[in-house]
């Protein structure tokens, strides 16, 4: 029994040692660089990097030299200046407009020069950036040639949300998203919003591209959709292609895009409301006030809220200078105390939503700065804080299933924001 122990320890140490020596002569052949660092050496050097292209060129082939177009800096002084030869400075000036009109370079863009990696460092490309994303390459080798590329752009879909305590600009800059944001919130629902009326507490949460170039933020993209709770009131916003028309369409597939802004321009306060009975603050008699007074700087931009046609314009006694606006067979504004008229503007003019018609004044019978604006619907005079405007186009019935899915999917996205 012990011989027979002592037989199977034997055997399974020689096998032990048989396998370790047979384990070691394997790598050995196999892997002969295991043991050997010149092997090691001699394969690295048959490995072909990969050369590192930026705007196509390979950067580690040259010396760069990088800087920003000075204000009232002359391209052809700045390539002389970094070493560009006569015959390339010739070539510069003689460049067609069609190819590369130099005087679209801009102070502030920035530029890289790229310089041989050799005793001649000879100026051999001139890359300008024309945007964040646009460039153009100039190619100095032999004669100079101008091509023209844009950066890798990477596209990130993100989602924010904010509580209004001040202005809709810092809850969104202090909430980390792009001041662009608050800039096109603002656009999505000045049809339906007041933006000079949020009021704190007024909240949002919003679904959107972020534009990136070489890792750095430079600019937003797509909006697809937010939420904008102001005075208790939910107001949803769903991108969406209808036809060739692209714009946003709320939960009910009412298109957000109405007749007329909410306001003609940006006030600091309402100063008087529309009223049948207000006390005159120069007559001292009690008349009616069927408009509404924003006190605002003098020389403010007044604009006209809807498109339409110019009817008046003139000095309207105690409403001074005063501009009048046909919309529709429905609609009628009125501009009245301004200091004076915007450009193009005169009887028979067709003005478009947004454009300037006039500035603030106090002009006619008035104690300060200020424009009385006024609203008629059918001939009657009616309160513009309070006036319905009508919407554009709804989401047609062809296109309702597609709409309906995609809100869907974007509404749940929203109320997942924050949780």
């Amino acid at each position: 029994m012990k011989k027979k122990a002592l037989i199977i320890v034997i055997s399974a140490v020689v096998l032990l040692l048989a396998g370790s020596v047979g384990y070691i002569l394997l790598k050995k052949n196999l892997f002969p660089s295991y043991y050997n660092k010149k092997d090691i050496a001699t394969i690295d050097s048959l490995i072909i990097k990969q050369p590192i292209l930026e705007y196509g060129i390979p950067v580690d082939s040259f010396n760069i030299e990088e800087g920003a177009i000075k204000s009232g800096q002359l391209p052809a002084a700045l390539l002389q200046s970094l070493g560009a030869s006569k015959n390339v400075l010739n070539q510069l000036i003689m460049l067609p407009k069609d190819t590369f009109d130099l005087r679209k370079i801009k102070a502030g863009n920035h530029y890289k020069a790229f310089y041989t990696n050799d005793s001649l460092n000879k100026l051999s490309y001139f890359v300008y950036e024309l945007s964040a994303t646009d460039y153009a390459v100039f190619d100095l080798r032999d004669s100079l040639t101008v091509t023209f590329d844009k950066k890798p752009v990477k596209v990130i879909r993100k989602t924010g949300s904010a509580t209004i305590n001040s202005s809709l600009w810092n809850a969104v800059v202090d909430n980390n998203m792009s001041f662009l944001v608050a800039i096109e919130l603002s656009e999505i629902y000045a049809w339906t919003i007041d933006f000079f009326g949020l009021q704190k507490g007024d909240q949002f949460e919003v679904i959107y591209d972020e534009i990136y170039v070489d890792s750095v933020s430079v600019g937003i993209g797509q909006i697809h959709a937010a939420r904008f709770i102001h005075s208790n009131k939910e107001n949803l916003a769903f991108h969406f292609h209808q036809d060739s028309i692209h714009g946003f369409w709320d939960d009910k597939g009412e298109n957000l895009k109405k007749a007329f802004l909410k306001a003609p321009l940006k006030y600091s306060r309402i100063s008087s409301g529309f009223t049948y009975s207000r006390k005159h603050p120069i007559l001292k008699t009690v008349r009616a006030h069927t408009g509404v007074d924003y006190a605002a700087p003098a020389g403010t931009p007044v604009v006209s809220i809807g498109q339409g046609t110019v009817i008046e314009k003139g000095y309207k006694g105690g409403g001074g200078h005063t501009v009048k606006i046909r919309h529709n067979s429905t609609y009628t504004t009125a501009y009245l105390h301004l200091s004076k008229y915007g450009q193009g503007i005169a009887v028979g003019s067709r003005v478009e939503q947004g454009q300037v018609i006039g500035y603030v004044g106090s002009t006619g019978l008035s104690t300060g700065p200020h424009l009385d604006f006024r609203v008629w619907k059918n001939g009657t005079a009616i309160n513009p804080l309070t006036m319905d405007s009508p919407p554009a186009d709804p989401i047609l019935p062809e296109y309702q299933t597609s709409f309906d899915s995609i809100r869907t999917i974007l509404q749940k996205e929203l109320n997942e924001i924050g949780k």
